[in-house]
């Protein structure tokens, strides 16, 4: 969702701050804007669109130089994307200067109650009244971080506020409810970001903040408290991956080099899970064996692709563990009143670790009693933190909006917390657990293997630019992984895709098999799973029958659908199970290619954000 970033320190504020919103532009916005404080005053710019209009805007009407600034880039909740929409927002005496992530749900009231006291408010906003409110608080105190705690406490709803005053010059306030802030700890400057991608040029140290919270900058430091005014305990931790691990490295795309990623990703996602012994290690896991043993029930909750990834889990954890596994979406999880106990396993993924619908699934299920395990690539972050055990994927930042290296990533660590359920409960033996280890510590030169392979995938992409409808199915794991496969297409293409499990082809979707629609259909390996490979062949068949074009995912060697396939895409042999680790990459090219061939912006498809921190 939306990007801030806050300075202080001795650079040219605006230099920082607009160089981190750029780093955030992966998140999705429609406006952007930044304030300075300088020569006694505060100054402001705001633009609806792109960066480069905020940066034309600067470049024709260039702010006072100052060291002290706050910037944003917003994605529009209330009110259009306009220029009296964007933030940064004002008080009507222009002192304070506040940025918002998130939602005030008693906005309205507020804004009335302001009104009435004569502000007057010049946006549709919700943050504007926090403007105002700052404002107001800090005449009566003359301490801005004094200000943000008093109109904390009286705000509802999930929010990151970031703010300044013309009466203190060397001070940055924020502020965090359920939506992510970060404090970067540089050498005599200081950065508050919402994501660490925005100050990781400058410094690799950071201190995440916790629950309702408010952070001071100032050159004397970073202050901590609650919104009460008591002292917080913070944790720092040290960002492993540097500037240019969030630049594109020379591809035409994110994307294109975050796919490219992947091989390394997977492999670094392996990295010291297993000991001198042969035994599996996760990050942190704050629940005794003693407690997994009893656990009689898994529950994977996840929103998108990390959905699509929790859908595999299931059968590798039924698999392994013998448990019961089910899979939910997030966003519907706590309104079906679902049945959790002491002895579930939630299972939370997230890519952000800031995903608003899977961090109140997991509150509720923490409120039911349940135990909760976070798979996440991002430390520091809000899930994590609120979990009883985590898996950190080692994906790096993921710039592009559409997941690809995450959901491979996600993989792995689902894979691994299925072996690690086993090895505790003592469903799979040491030699099965590290047998499978190695079968995954193979996959990365797999993935590499396909990536090498790719331009007939995007010479076929090309050739289907013009079509307005794909569909793709697929059995087992390979039904998850046609669900990807229409969620790329519709992120990026903008076109109509659906996923189907092949075996329900004959109750009603078959009606819509017609002459040269697109079919992309994931075949089981015939090793594995000969009874389901079988059934799909004959479901290819049927597809072809009607006239409709056939595009084939299939192993390696798999001779059985070389006759029904009009394009034929090959992925090494893997373990049945772990076959969506290589049978997505091609998804993931020609959805990409196809994208950029209809025109498209591939990195930030239009109404979309990459971390969705609201309901």
């Amino acid at each position: 969702m939306c990007g801030i970033v806050g300075y202080v320190g001795m650079q040219s504020a605006q230099d920082v701050v607009v160089a981190g919103l750029k780093r955030l532009e992966y998140r999705g916005y429609d406006s952007a804007g930044v304030a300075v404080l300088a020569d006694g005053g505060l100054a402001a710019a705001k633009k609806a669109g792109k960066l480069v209009n905020l940066e034309k805007e600067l470049g024709d009407r260039p702010l006072p130089a100052g060291r002290t600034g706050i910037g944003h880039t917003r994605w529009a909740t209330h009110g259009a994307p306009t220029d009296a929409n964007a933030h940064p927002h004002l008080d009507n005496a222009g002192r304070v200067a506040v940025v918002h992530n998130g939602i005030i749900e008693n906005f309205a009231a507020l804004r009335r109650e302001l009104t009435g006291r004569g502000h007057a408010l010049e946006s549709e906003t919700d943050t504007e009244v926090v403007g105002h409110l700052l404002a107001e608080a800090f005449s009566a105190g003359g301490d801005l971080a004094d200000a943000m705690r008093e109109v904390c406490r009286r705000l509802e709803g999930a929010f990151t506020l970031v703010a300044v005053h013309a009466d203190q010059p060397d001070v940055v306030v924020g502020a965090r409810r359920n939506s992510p802030l970060v404090v970067g700890v540089g050498q005599d400057e200081w950065f508050l970001a919402s994501d660490v991608a925005a100050f990781i040029a400058h410094t690799r140290s950071a201190i995440e903040l916790g629950q309702d919270q408010v952070v001071e900058l100032s050159p004397e430091g970073v202050t901590v408290t609650g919104f009460d005014g008591e002292p917080a305990d913070v944790r720092e931790y040290h960002v492993d991956w540097d500037a240019s691990a969030a630049e594109k490295g020379g591809y035409a795309s994110f994307m294109l080099k975050e796919i490219a990623d992947q091989p390394q990703a997977v492999a670094d996602t392996l990295l010291g899970r297993v000991d001198g012994e042969g035994a599996l290690h996760l990050d942190e896991v704050r629940i005794p064996d003693v407690e997994l043993r009893e656990v009689d029930k898994v529950v994977i909750v996840a929103c998108g692709t990390a959905f699509h990834a929790g859908m595999i889990a299931k059968y590798a954890i039924e698999h392994w563990t013998r448990l019961p596994c089910e899979t939910e979406l997030a966003s519907e999880f706590r309104y079906r009143d679902p049945i959790l106990d002491q002895r579930t396993l939630v299972v939370a993924i997230s890519q952000s670790g800031e995903t608003m619908d899977t961090l109140m699934a997991l509150r509720h299920a923490r409120e039911q009693g349940a135990k909760v395990l976070a798979i996440c690539n991002t430390n520091g972050s809000t899930i994590p933190r609120e979990s009883d055990a985590v898996l950190y994927t080692h994906a790096g930042p993921e710039v592009a909006v559409a997941s690809t290296k995450a959901f491979l990533t996600q993989l792995v660590a689902c894979y691994l917390v299925a072996l690690y359920l086993g090895q505790v409960r003592g469903t799979k033996w040491g030699d099965e657990i590290r047998t499978v280890v190695r079968q995954l510590s193979a996959i990365s030169a797999e993935v590499e293997s396909v990536l090498s392979t790719m331009e007939p995938v995007r010479a076929l992409a090309r050739s289907l630019a013009h079509h307005d409808t794909v569909l793709f199915v697929g059995r087992h794991v390979g039904y998850p992984v046609a669900l990807e496969g229409a969620l790329k297409l519709k992120e990026l293409a903008y076109m109509h895709a659906e996923g189907f499990a092949a075996g329900e082809l004959k109750h009603g979707p078959i009606a819509l098999i017609e002459e040269g629609l697109p079919v992309v259909v994931i075949v089981p390996s015939p090793r594995g799973r000969s009874v389901l490979h079988d059934k799909i062949v004959s479901n290819i068949q049927e597809i072809r029958a009607r006239g409709a074009l056939t595009i084939v995912v299939a192993e390696e060697g798999d001779d059985a659908v070389v006759p029904y396939a009009d394009h034929l895409i090959t992925v090494p042999a893997t373990p049945t199970l772990l076959q969506p680790l290589v049978a997505t990459v091609p998804l993931q090219v020609f959805a990409c290619e196809l994208a950029t061939a209809r025109g498209n912006e591939v990195d930030q498809p239009r109404n979309l954000a990459k971390s969705v921190t609201v309901e």
